[in-house]
C-alpha cells in the first residue's frame, strides 16, 4: 500500500497530461473493482454515496463523508478526490476544515464548489473566491500533496453564462486552485473556451454525447463521471431484479467478477 504522500504525488503528476479519466465509486466495493480495472486515481460521487444511505444528493454530512473517504482510502491503494459540495458551511473556514478532514481521513484531492444549498443560491463572486481562498490555503498547509478543485456551479443551477463561468475560474485559479471544474459543459466549444481561458488544469464531467477524445481534444486534463457510474449499477439491478419479481431465476447465473 503506497504512502498518502506517495498517493498524493502520483495524483498531482496526473494532472501533467495525457488527459485521465477518474471514475466516481459509491462504495468500498466498486472502489476495489475499479482498481481492478487499471484506473490510475478515484473521485467520490455525493449523489452514489447518499444512494447507499437511501438519500437524495445533498443530505450527507461532513461526518458520513469522512467515514466514506476513510473505507474507500482502505479498500484502496489509488489516490481518492472527495467531493466536498459546498463544504457543508457557507464559511469560508468551512470550506477549509472540510479539506482538512477529508485529508486526515486518507484523501489527496477535494473540490468545493459555489453553490450554497441552504439558499439555493450560487455565491457572489467575492465570496466564492474568498472560499476557494481559505479551502486552497488549508490545502497547501497539509504535510501531504493534495490537489484542491474549485468547481463553478453556474451550468448545472440555471446559469449557463458561460462568459460569466469563465470568470469565475480564472479567479478561482488566482485564489490558488490547483484544478478547475465547471460541472454541464456541453459542447466541444464550451470545453474549449474554459480550457483556452485559464491556466490551471481542467476537470470536465463526461455529458451528453461526447467522447473522451473529444473532451481531450478540447484541452481538458481530467474526465469525471458523477453518479453516473451509481446510476447504471442501479439500472441494471433494478432490471435483473423485475425480471427475478416476473419468475425468470436465470437472471441470478452472474458470477462474482472479483477485485
Amino acid at each position: 500500500m503506497p504512502t498518502q504522500r506517495e498517493k498524493g504525488e502520483a495524483f498531482a503528476a496526473l494532472h501533467d497530461g495525457p488527459a485521465f479519466v477518474i471514475p466516481n465509486p459509491w462504495d468500498a466495493g466498486s472502489a476495489r473493482l475499479l482498481q481492478s480495472i487499471g484506473f490510475q486515481a478515484l473521485a467520490t460521487t455525493s449523489s452514489g454515496f447518499a444512494y447507499t444511505l437511501g438519500r437524495g444528493d445533498g443530505n450527507v454530512t461532513l461526518d458520513e463523508v469522512v467515514a466514506h473517504v476513510a473505507l474507500l482510502c482502505e479498500a484502496s491503494d489509488l489516490p481518492v478526490s472527495v467531493d466536498l459540495e459546498n463544504g457543508y458551511g457557507a464559511p469560508p473556514a468551512s470550506a477549509a476544515s472540510a479539506i482538512s478532514r477529508v485529508a486526515k481521513a486518507g484523501a489527496v484531492g477535494g473540490s468545493i464548489e459555489d453553490w450554497d444549498p441552504a439558499e439555493q443560491r450560487l455565491y457572489g463572486l467575492d465570496e466564492a473566491v474568498a472560499r476557494v481562498s481559505a479551502a486552497a490555503q488549508a490545502a497547501h498547509a497539509l504535510d501531504v500533496p493534495f490537489t484542491f478543485t474549485a468547481r463553478a456551479e453556474n451550468h448545472l443551477r440555471g446559469n449557463p453564462d458561460l462568459d460569466d463561468t469563465i470568470a469565475r475560474l480564472q479567479a478561482y485559479a488566482e485564489a490558488g486552485a490547483d484544478v478547475v471544474y465547471a460541472p454541464g459543459l456541453a459542447t466541444v466549444e464550451e470545453i474549449r473556451a474554459v480550457c483556452d481561458a485559464v491556466s490551471k488544469p481542467v476537470n470536465v464531467l463526461a455529458w451528453g454525447d461526447l467522447t473522451f477524445a473529444q473532451i481531450a481534444d478540447a484541452g481538458a486534463t481530467r474526465v469525471s463521471v458523477g453518479g453516473s457510474l451509481t446510476w447504471v449499477s442501479v439500472r441494471a439491478a433494478k432490471e435483473a431484479a423485475q425480471r427475478l419479481l416476473d419468475g425468470d431465476l436465470s437472471v441470478l447465473d452472474a458470477k462474482n467478477p472479483g477485485f
